[in-house]
């Protein structure tokens, strides 16, 4: 390709990306214009208006549901790191081909099964509600503990997946080089495969952490109070539902970036593995 035809095309894109923008931008001033002079139009619309957007009490409740916000981040943070190492131990185990390790396999089978089966919320309410139930002393009987592992269970599931996919993704010929170069199958695996296979699954990973970071809401249902659990304490004490509406932007500050990264990552992925830029 000549640096002359580089440059057209160059100029193209950067021409169709100013015209998607365009569009972009009209399309969704329109929408919004519609959305602000219809829906003041609506019957009871004074009446919602004051139940779920009344300024006062947006101002006074965000406070005290961003301190409650960091349980939040707590329960994100500490259970991440056991998420991914579960997950990937269970994928590990499924895609190994060694014929001593079936039972492992049928149980990582088993696991992922059952796990993924179930609805978050119901697995929280069973560990979390029945593991304290046996009569262990503190802190082993805490809600906030066993609601975290209920997440950690439920998440790694899914996350296995997609470190399974990830490594089914990587082409036979990989493990092939690796053996020829005298690796032995784990060698192969961990210097070789998990690589490649990490690198292609982080854009999906980001989005099960999305996900993760929403869900962790629902532990407040078994007695901690976090945002969710402030934010109806918040409603009963006004009559007044603005309090949610403070805790979903509150949600949003942290969940926006997190889903704009994981595009960006999704693009520079695309970018990386296809010659043509997808739009």
């Amino acid at each position: 390709m000549t640096p002359g035809s580089l440059s057209r095309r160059q100029i193209f894109e950067r021409a169709q990306r100013r015209k998607s923008a365009v569009i972009a931008t009209a399309s969704s001033a329109i929408v919004i214009a519609l959305i602000v002079a219809l829906v003041p139009k609506m019957p009871r619309w004074d009446r919602v208006r004051t139940s779920f957007f009344n300024a006062e009490r947006f101002r006074d409740s965000f406070p005290r549901l961003l301190h409650a916000f960091i349980l939040d981040i707590k329960i994100f943070s500490w259970s991440v790191p056991f998420i991914v190492a579960l997950a990937l131990l269970v994928a590990i185990t499924r895609n190994s081909r060694s014929p001593a390790l079936l039972p492992l396999r049928v149980a990582a089978i088993v696991y992922t099964d059952i796990m993924r089966g179930v609805p978050v919320l119901l697995w929280i309410y069973l560990i979390g509600f029945g593991v304290p139930g046996l009569g262990m002393d503190r802190p082993w009987n805490s809600p906030l503990l066993w609601g975290s592992v209920a997440l950690v269970l439920t998440y790694a599931a899914y996350v296995a997946e997609v470190f399974r996919a990830g490594i089914e993704g990587v082409h036979e010929s990989q493990r092939a080089a690796a053996r020829s170069l005298g690796l032995s199958n784990m060698q192969s695996l961990r210097f070789v495969v998990l690589p490649q296979a990490i690198r292609r699954v982080i854009p999906p990973l980001m989005n099960d952490l999305v996900s993760l970071q929403k869900d962790v809401a629902l532990v407040s249902l078994i007695g901690p109070v976090e945002i969710l659990r402030q934010a109806g304490i918040d409603k009963s004490k006004f009559a007044n539902f603005t309090p949610y509406l403070a805790a979903a932007a509150i949600f949003l500050l942290l969940t926006i970036p997190l889903t704009r990264t994981t595009d960006w990552l999704l693009e520079r992925e695309r970018r990386r593995t296809s010659a043509t830029r997808v739009r």
